[in-house]
C-alpha cells in the first residue's frame, strides 16, 4: 500500500474541522490502497488515540530555532524509515516547516491543504509562502472560493490548485443518538431551537448571532438559541458576548454548551441551524446540519454558497447583518413546513455531493495521478523510494522524535 503521512499543526479534537477531516481520511483511505499515519506538533489529551493509525508528536513551539532543526532530523528519519510516499500538510507551520524538511528528505510527493481564506496567516507568512509554494506538487483547496483566494494571494498556477470538498460520514450521522434526555425535555418544553456549532471566536460571528437573537426574541419570545463549541484562544471574546447578552436582556434564552461529543444528536433535536461566520473555507458544521435535515441560514462567505442552494436548502445572508440574519431565521421558525422541506433537500444535497466517500475517492484519484507522474504506481526499490532521481537529503536522525505533548506552537 502507498504510504501517506498527514502533518497538521495541532490536534485539539477530532469533532470537526481539519482534525476531523484527517481522522476520516485515515479511516477510509485504506480502502483505496493507502496506508496512513499522522504527525503533529501538539495534541490534546487522548486525541491521538482517536485515530486508527500511528500518530507521531514532534514538540515544536517555533519552526525557526534549534528545536525545529533537531525535530527536522527526526521527521526526516520518520519519512525515510516509514517510506512515506506522500506528505500532506495542513496549516502554516506544517506547510512551511514540513514542506522544506520533506523535500530535502526526498519525499516523492508533497501536497498542501488550504482550508480557509488566510485567517491563520499574518504578514510574516506572505514571503515564506511565496517561496515554499514551489515545493508542493499540488495545493488542495477545500472550496472553489478558497481555490480562487489561493490563485490570487499565492500567485499559483491554476493547474496546480484543485478543489477537494469536505465529506460527511452519513452512517455516523444516522447512528448518532439523540441528546441526553434531560436536555431533550428542556428543549421540547420551550419554543423552537436555533443552533450553531462553532468555537467561540470573533471570526465565527457569534456576536452577530447574539444581536440577531435579540431581534428574533422580540417577535417570538419563546425561541431558544444554542451555541456548541469551546472558547479557544479568545476568552476575552466570550466575556464580551456575555456582556452583550446582559445589555440586551437575553441571557436566559442563549445557552453555551461548550465542547460536545454528541453534536449530531443535538442537531437532530433543533429546528434551524445558523452559521454567522465572518469567514469560512468549507464548514463541516454546515454539512453536518444539512445531513441531519436542518434548514440552514448562513453568511455568504467562503464556500457556504457552494453548499447552500439559496431558497431550497436554506438562506444566505450578507456578512455582519444581524437584521438579515434575524429575518431569515424568523421566516423558517414561522413556517415549519418550509423548514422541513429545506431540511430534506439539504440532506439530498449532502448525499449527492458531500459524503466522506466522495471526498476520499476524489483524494485517492488525485494521489494516484501524482504518484504516476513520479513513476511510483508500481513497487519500490528495497532501499527506499522507487524513483532513483529522489535525493537523499538530510540523512539519518540524531535523536528520537518525542511522544509527549507541549504547548501549541506559535
Amino acid at each position: 500500500m502507498h504510504h501517506v503521512l498527514f502533518l497538521i499543526d495541532r490536534l485539539h479534537s477530532t469533532q470537526g474541522g481539519a482534525e476531523g477531516a484527517v481522522r476520516k481520511l485515515c479511516q477510509f483511505l485504506p480502502d483505496y490502497g493507502f496506508r496512513c499515519s499522522v504527525a503533529t506538533f501538539w495534541a490534546g489529551d487522548g486525541v491521538a488515540k482517536e485515530f486508527p493509525c500511528p500518530v507521531h508528536i514532534f514538540p515544536l513551539s517555533r519552526i525557526y530555532d534549534w528545536t525545529a532543526l533537531r525535530c527536522g532530523w527526526a521527521f526526516s528519519d520518520l519519512l525515510r524509515s516509514e517510506r512515506v510516499e506522500i506528505l500532506h500538510t495542513f496549516f502554516p507551520a506544517s506547510d512551511l516547516w514540513g514542506g522544506v524538511v520533506a523535500r530535502l528528505s526526498g519525499c516523492p510527493v508533497l501536497v498542501s491543504s488550504r482550508r480557509d481564506m488566510g485567517i491563520l496567516r499574518s504578514r510574516k507568512h506572505r514571503l515564506p509562502y511565496r517561496l515554499a509554494n514551489g515545493l508542493f506538487d499540488q495545493v488542495q483547496a477545500v472550496s472553489n472560493r478558497v481555490r480562487e483566494w489561493c490563485l490570487e494571494e499565492d500567485r499559483l498556477a491554476p493547474d496546480k490548485v484543485v478543489t477537494v470538498y469536505n465529506g460527511i460520514d452519513l452512517n455516523s450521522v444516522d447512528e448518532a443518538l439523540a441528546a441526553d434526555a434531560d436536555l431533550a425535555r428542556e428543549w421540547s418544553a420551550g419554543g423552537p431551537v436555533v443552533v450553531t456549532v462553532a468555537n467561540i471566536r470573533f471570526i465565527k460571528g457569534i456576536d452577530v448571532l447574539v444581536r440577531a437573537a435579540a431581534l428574533v426574541l422580540a417577535e417570538m419570545s419563546n425561541s431558544q438559541f444554542v451555541i456548541i463549541g469551546a472558547a479557544l484562544q479568545e476568552p476575552g471574546y466570550a466575556d464580551q458576548l456575555q456582556e452583550t447578552m446582559r445589555s440586551l436582556g437575553i441571557q436566559r434564552y442563549v445557552r453555551f454548551l461548550g465542547t460536545r461529543t454528541d453534536v449530531c444528536g443535538l442537531l437532530k433535536q433543533a429546528d434551524v441551524f445558523c452559521l454567522p461566520s465572518r469567514s469560512e473555507g468549507m464548514s463541516n458544521a454546515l454539512l453536518e446540519a444539512m445531513a441531519c435535515r436542518l434548514p440552514c441560514v448562513a453568511t455568504d462567505v467562503g464556500g457556504n454558497s457552494e453548499v447552500i442552494v439559496e431558497g431550497q436548502t436554506g438562506f444566505l445572508v450578507p456578512n455582519e447583518s444581524s437584521h438579515e440574519l434575524a429575518a431569515k431565521l424568523l421566516r423558517l421558525l414561522r413556517d415549519p413546513s418550509l423548514a422541513k422541506r429545506m431540511g430534506e433537500e439539504g440532506r439530498r444535497v449532502v448525499e449527492r455531493d458531500f459524503t466522506v466517500h466522495h471526498m476520499v475517492k476524489r483524494l485517492s484519484d488525485l494521489y494516484g495521478d501524482l504518484l504516476r507522474k513520479r513513476g511510483l504506481s508500481m513497487a519500490r526499490t528495497s532501499d527506499g523510494f522507487a524513483s532513483s532521481e529522489v535525493p537523499r537529503g538530510i540523512g539519518n536522525i540524531i535523536g528520537e522524535h518525542a511522544e509527549s505533548t507541549v504547548a501549541p506552537p506559535l
